[in-house]
């Protein structure tokens, strides 16, 4: 599905400075169509009591979403993913450790990328969902 090969060190150095990197997210994964990805649970993601922040978990999906669909593109230097609509349900709290993001496509079209993403507590339990909108242009 993908159609680019970039490697995900390639991710990482395009990451710098970026508010993942502020957030600590790592690359770790990438198959035939699903990438994932994880983030610390500390004090960059935490809210004041002490609970992962729900906007450290879309921030998460929309970078796992955005970067999956720049894989996708015919010619990433001619054109752009960037995000349209995100919606998220975050189903557990978490206070330590890492949390991990795995994004799968629902429609790949040829303007538009709909990406499903699941955030994971290290045990596996659903921490998060989340639906992403990509735009193409």
């Amino acid at each position: 599905m993908f159609k680019n090969n970039i490697d995900l060190d390639v991710f990482i150095q395009m990451s710098k400075n970026t508010l993942g990197d502020h957030l600590g997210i790592e690359f770790i994964e990438k198959g035939d169509d699903y990438l994932v990805a994880r983030m610390p649970v500390d004090h960059r993601t935490k809210q004041p009591f002490g609970l992962l922040h729900g906007g450290a978990s879309v921030a998460l999906a929309e970078t796992l979403g955005s970067i999956a669909s720049v894989l996708c593109l015919d010619d990433p230097a001619k054109e752009k993913a960037v995000g349209l609509e995100i919606n998220a349900n975050h189903v557990r709290s978490v206070t330590e450790g890492w949390v991990y993001g795995k994004v799968s496509p629902i429609h790949i079209g040829r303007r538009t990328h709909l990406w499903d993403i699941k955030i994971t507590n290290e045990e596996g339990k659903l921490v998060c969902i989340s639906r992403l909108t990509v735009a193409i242009v």
